[in-house]
């Protein structure tokens, strides 16, 4: 009997020490999979510009243009830059977990979107010519992982903590 109750004091000990690690952990999990999610849609964007030969637009779900409230990939097939029946969803995804966000610090950020050309270039909707590049930032309390686009639109992953000079 005093053997099993030293040996749950024992694992009460372990796991008063190891649950605050573990909730870390599950955080920084949720945030690289949030990263890669969004880095995915970008992706699907630039390659269903590139097969249909057509502009497809990366938007918010929501028309406040919170990126943290889900995102949709979408042929604007009516050129209003607003998803509506005449339009085809290609994807949509749904909100981030509670207390993560992401923010856009792009070419043209008077309107929130990343729209890929059917040469599969990032286009900005002030000029077929201008191109969108910057960065998305998506953050859960102290992590942080960014999205950055370069010249050409590609996208790369970033961790500020480990890439300190080049994110």
């Amino acid at each position: 009997m005093f053997e099993m109750l030293v040996v749950l004091a024992i694992a009460v000990i372990l796991l008063t020490i190891g649950i605050p690690g573990a909730a870390g952990f599950l955080r920084d999990i949720r945030l690289t999979a949030a990263a890669n999610d969004f880095f995915s849609a970008i992706h699907l964007a630039h390659a269903e510009a590139l097969r249909r030969g057509t502009r497809v637009d990366l938007v918010p779900r929501d028309e406040t243009g919170d990126w943290s409230k889900g995102w949709m990939v979408f042929v604007d097939r009516n050129g209003n830059r607003k998803v509506d029946d005449a339009d085809r969803v290609i994807f949509s995804h749904g909100p981030l977990p509670k207390g993560m966000r992401i923010k856009a610090a792009l070419t043209d950020s008077t309107v929130q979107y990343l729209a890929y050309d059917a040469a599969g270039r990032t286009r900005t909707n002030a000029s077929a010519y201008r191109t969108q590049f910057g960065t998305f930032t998506l953050q859960s309390d102290d992590k942080v992982r960014k999205i950055k686009l370069n010249f050409l639109g590609r996208p790369r992953i970033c961790n500020p903590e480990i890439e300190k000079s080049t994110c």
